[in-house]
């Protein structure tokens, strides 16, 4: 009735006047999203995405990003329509023909390669080398203990071709849809000794991903602020899988703030050309 009758309802008032002043204040939040210059973590229908790559690329452009990373799945993750080397592979050829049209736009190569339980990555070393940016994410085995989680994550954190550990606790903090009238509940955080793992994402130059999407929020806001106070760089990412999605990166800016990320470690603040080098080192 309150709302109704054009007046703040008196719950959400008190509300805003207990926990308001958690929230980063919105200038800042602006200022720093306007920073970032591309998305390095987007899906396309070539896998579970639910868009064609120049979709997504023409709504990244419409956002004002200068670049996106498309990093269909890897080959394991068949559940996600994951792409065998072949298929990898001809997505390439179409990527270079695009970026002709898109000019000065550019689809960057990538790939989110899961992380294997020993460690290794999902692909060919051959086609990872191929790449610009390379995505190392585990999508399965997430309940395995602290210590094989963590010699896990160390191991794919020190391949070469891993530029950036995405979403790394796996947890979901909303149920996702339904399928096959399956009941969907949320998913708890994997253990692993964070600081170990942050501490060799910097040994190795390895970005740690602020994961934007909604339902993941990843890393909680306790592990993004250790990974800040150890020195990682860091990726704010939306994981899109269709193209308004792609505005979903408020959400990582958000959590950036509240836990003092400087921008200058945010590796998509940079150009195409200077990113470019950082995943090239």
């Amino acid at each position: 009735m309150q709302a109704h009758a054009g007046e703040v309802p008196e719950y959400l008032a008190r509300l805003e006047e207990a926990h308001g002043e958690l929230l980063p204040p919105a200038d800042d939040v602006a200022e720093f999203r306007s920073l970032l210059r591309g998305d390095l973590h987007v899906h396309s229908d070539w896998s579970d995405g639910g868009s064609p790559i120049r979709e997504m690329a023409e709504a990244a452009i419409g956002l004002g990003h200068e670049y996106m990373a498309l990093t269909d799945h890897s080959p394991r993750l068949t559940v996600a329509n994951g792409l065998s080397a072949e298929r990898l592979e001809r997505q390439l050829d179409v990527v270079a023909a695009l970026n002709e049209e898109l000019a000065p736009f550019r689809i960057l190569t990538g790939i989110e390669c899961d992380i294997n339980v020993d460690g290794s990555l999902d692909q060919t070393d051959e086609l990872l080398g191929r790449l610009d940016v390379v995505v190392a994410s585990v999508h399965s085995d997430l309940r395995a203990d602290s210590a094989a989680m963590t010699e896990r994550m160390l191991t794919a954190v020190a391949d070469p071709h891993t530029d950036v550990l995405g979403h790394c606790t796996g947890r979901l903090l909303v149920p996702r849809e339904q399928r096959e009238g399956r009941r969907q509940r949320p998913r708890p955080e994997s253990a692993f000794d964070a600081e170990a793992v942050f501490s060799a994402c910097v040994e190795h130059g390895t970005a740690v991903e602020i994961n934007s999407r909604p339902e993941r929020l990843d890393p909680p806001l306790r592990l993004l602020t250790l990974a800040v106070d150890l020195g990682c760089e860091f990726a704010v990412d939306t994981d899109a899988h269709a193209p308004g999605q792609l505005d979903w990166q408020g959400n990582g800016c958000e959590r950036a703030v509240e836990c003092g990320v400087p921008p200058e470690r945010v590796v998509n603040t940079r150009t195409a050309d200077d990113l470019l080098a950082w995943t090239a080192g």
